[in-house]
């Protein structure tokens, strides 16, 4: 029976987003996690505290502050009924999960490929390189790594952390995620003062984005792609990044649809990398059919792990129940 609030939970949040995609509003978790660091990384900077000392505390001060509104919230709520506190959590929980959102940008760039100034434009908004110089090949390949990687980042790990460790194990994830976004960097300013940033968020997907792997063959495989092909891209080509897991899911899905990705990249009209992931009979011209098919294995990847979760959480639910 504990279970059952539990999986309540990893349900309404899962159909939420799946119905109504990542909800827009001015207090969401996100934009105030990123409005709460800004304020402190401009505070410890005018201290002098710009090095390692402050990126400690800059973490600290963000992910326990976004631990500690949810607990706090959480608390106050449970005291006027607790399926007032339930639904805090179902909601916050709705608020941290993305696949829809995820589906959505991929498709919105699937629909624009006829009018590649727009498809650009759509593109740009899920990738940080320069798009202007792209041609529809270079579009889909963009979009196909964007869904590849945020596979793990987006999806994978905010699932499993809240299966697994409930609402505060997804909190964390989403917090950690989050901060290397925003000074996870290796450039100055940041390179010490967000190395812990970048160091947890390493930690937190270095196992899911391995199990993405085996995931992507498995959703390959109904699918009519190639199973084996994504573990053999996967082992052979996962390096290619300068991420120590990015490259796990983009190089299993390039080997599931037998396509080339990545290659040469124009950051601010800097050119980087030259690599490929992938064959050299594969192609890199890739077109909307292609697309299509990364978008149904992203899915198709997305309820798998969902009822790989559903495993889980019955096995740990009472260590998740507050």
């Amino acid at each position: 029976m504990e279970s059952i609030p539990h999986l309540a939970l990893i349900l309404t949040a899962c159909l939420a987003d799946g119905l109504l995609g990542d909800p827009v509003y001015p207090l969401h978790p996100i934009r105030l996690l990123g409005a709460w660091s800004l304020r402190w990384e401009q505070r410890l900077f005018a201290h002098g505290l710009s090095g390692y000392l402050g990126g400690i505390i800059h973490w600290l001060l963000v992910v326990g502050a976004a631990l500690l509104v949810w607990w706090g919230g959480h608390r106050l709520l449970a005291l006027l009924h607790p399926g007032a506190a339930w639904a805090w959590d179902a909601f916050l929980a709705y608020s941290l999960l993305c696949l829809r959102d995820l589906l959505v940008h991929g498709r919105r760039v699937l629909a624009a490929l006829d009018d590649l100034p727009r498809a650009r434009r759509r593109v740009a908004m899920l990738v940080g390189r320069d798009t202007e110089g792209l041609d529809r090949g270079g579009l889909v390949r963009a979009t196909i790594e964007s869904l590849a990687e945020n596979l793990t980042d987006g999806v994978l790990t905010p699932l499993w952390a809240l299966c697994l460790f409930g609402l505060p194990g997804l909190i964390l994830v989403k917090a950690v995620s989050s901060l290397d976004s925003l000074v996870g960097y290796r450039s100055e300013p940041y390179r010490r003062f967000g190395w812990l940033a970048a160091r947890t968020d390493d930690v937190v997907h270095w196992l899911p984005a391995r199990l993405s792997v085996p995931l992507i063959a498995l959703a390959a495989a109904p699918l009519r792609l190639h199973p084996r092909a994504a573990f053999g891209a996967a082992r052979r080509w996962h390096g290619i990044l300068a991420s120590p897991n990015s490259g796990w899911s983009e190089a299993a899905c390039a080997g599931a649809l037998r396509v080339r990705l990545v290659g040469p990249i124009s950051y601010r009209s800097r050119r980087s990398g030259e690599a490929f992931m992938g064959e050299e009979t594969w192609p890199t011209d890739l077109d909307g059919r292609h697309l299509e098919q990364a978008l149904r294995l992203v899915l198709l990847c997305g309820l798998l792990a969902l009822a790989l979760g559903l495993a889980l959480a019955v096995g740990i639910a009472p260590m998740v129940v507050f």
